[in-house]
């Protein structure tokens, strides 16, 4: 087929290599469909052709073809010069390999590679992956100077560069030898966060025709992976600002004196309400991890409990347990009050309530000046309902905390991880620490006095100052990196 069809079709990129390299998972980290084609540790899964396609600004930009891994290319040589010294004829690369696939040996014993090699005739690239952690072998040296015969640019990808077993720079300098001066190193199962962008720029240089399309492309994606961190920085910050209003009052009649106390020393209606407060948060925060999953079209199955247990999409560990808090290197500061706060999750006078009203009014005091500080106007909003026998109860700050903490992790795994992982994804303790004080404290401070503006609550309808709450929480959020998990959200 002419190489010089109209640039409006779709450009055609086969993907090849040896078998068991990784074509498959690049293409389902390519096009963001973990379901695409089959992966296995077996070799030659991947029996037929399949394609799929990229699209830019709403048009197909790429068809991508899976082709069968290639076998035994040793063999394969030696029947192609076989057959060019017995027809005593001189022939280019494309004609020798049409020959082979009119031969009767394309139909038996090369079968696999008769249909890479037909595919990559068909198209106007390829893109031979190599398992970076192979040794440089005499197999994949006829592997490239089979696919050269078909007279169109190949780009090496070097998958699995981050596995400790990586012999990258040996592979660049194999190449370099061959001729093979533009490549790219692109891990399927945990990609450079530009490392799609590379890759589309490096065919670029490859196909100088067609290259504006590629660029677009590459546009396209940096678009979408801005707008996407974008989306799931507004996701938490929406369930941070509902948590951080959520407000519930009880009435306990004949205040302290007239208190009857439940089980272990709680009052039964506070112990109701703290069951229900408690229930209201693990579900928001579940409802977000779900938002989370589907946004960057991962599964629930895709993740495993770990230190910070996370199992069937849900945070097997108790969100207000005070192991957990410390995990993730969350303190509340000094203070016996403090303490109380951290270890159940829930403002000061709920403390109070499930240790025993008395207690924790000695421990308020016995908290000093630091206490006093920290919880001054909130104790005296507690005392005075410990004599009206009503109590508002509200998360800590420390609970917040946490939730931001975790969900910027999540989101944080999320972004790096490539379609093509099929080892689930563990939380462990420590890959998150946010600090609270700071921008993050100070706005979710403003939601504390809108209870109306928390689905946790009865809101009332859309609100324009908790919306423009919410977009200054997500842009704060949005500006996380790996390497810096705090982002903005350190001391302002």
């Amino acid at each position: 087929m002419s190489k010089s069809s109209p640039v409006s079709r779709p450009l055609r990129i086969a993907v090849v290599g040896h078998t068991n390299t990784g074509k498959t998972s690049l293409l389902r980290t390519l096009t963001r469909n973990p379901e695409f084609g089959k992966v296995s540790a077996n070799p030659s899964t991947t029996r037929h052709v399949e394609g799929t396609s990229l699209s830019a600004g709403g048009e197909l930009v790429v068809d991508l073809y899976d082709t069968p891994g290639l076998e035994d290319a040793i063999a394969l040589l030696d029947l192609l010069d076989r057959q060019a010294a017995g027809s005593g004829s001189r022939l280019d690369g494309p004609a020798r390999i049409q020959r082979f696939l009119d031969s009767s040996e394309a139909h038996s014993r090369f079968e696999q590679e008769a249909k890479v090699l037909r595919q990559t005739l068909h198209s106007d690239a390829a893109i031979y992956v190599i398992d970076a952690r192979d040794p440089v072998l005499a197999k994949y040296r006829d592997e490239l100077q089979i696919l050269a015969s078909c007279a169109v640019p190949v780009l090496p990808l070097l998958n699995f560069v981050r596995d400790s077993r990586s012999n990258e720079q040996v592979w660049r300098e194999a190449l370099a030898r061959l001729g093979l001066h533009v490549l790219v190193s692109f891990d399927t199962v945990a990609p450079a966060r530009d490392g799609e962008t590379i890759l589309y720029e490096r065919l670029a240089t490859l196909l100088d025709q067609r290259g504006i399309s590629l660029r677009a492309l590459a546009e396209e994606h940096a678009r979408e992976a801005g707008q996407r961190r974008l989306t799931a920085s507004t996701l938490v910050a929406e369930m941070l600002v509902d948590v951080a209003a959520c407000r519930v009052r009880v009435k306990d009649g004949g205040g302290i004196a007239g208190m009857g106390l439940g089980r272990g020393g709680a009052p039964d209606a506070l112990q109701r309400a703290l069951d229900d407060i408690n229930a209201r948060v693990r579900l928001r925060e579940q409802e977000c991890v779900d938002a989370l999953l589907g946004l960057y079209r991962f599964r629930r199955d895709d993740v495993t409990p770990g230190n910070l247990p996370f199992s069937d999409g849900r945070w097997r560990d108790d969100l207000f347990d005070p192991a957990t808090l410390t995990a993730m290197g969350i303190t509340v500061g000094g203070g016996a009050a403090a303490g109380a706060a951290a270890g159940l999750g829930v403002d000061l006078m709920l403390g109070g309530a499930t240790l025993g009203t008395a207690a924790a009014i000695g421990a308020v005091l016995g908290g000093g000046v630091q206490t006093a500080r920290r919880f001054g106007r909130r104790l005296s909003d507690g005392l005075r309902g410990t004599v009206t026998g009503e109590r508002t109860l509200r998360i800590d700050d420390s609970v917040l905390q946490l939730l931001a903490a975790r969900q910027v992790q999540l989101l944080e795994v999320l972004a790096a991880r490539g379609h093509a992982a099929v080892d689930r994804i563990v939380m462990h303790e420590g890959d998150s620490r946010l600090r609270w004080e700071g921008r993050l404290s100070t706005l979710l401070n403003r939601a504390r006095h809108h209870p109306d503006w928390s689905k946790l609550n009865r809101p009332q309808g859309w609100n324009p100052d908790r919306q423009q709450l919410i977009d200054q929480l997500a842009g704060h959020l949005s500006k996380s990196t790996p390497e810096d998990p705090a982002g903005g959200l350190g001391d302002s």
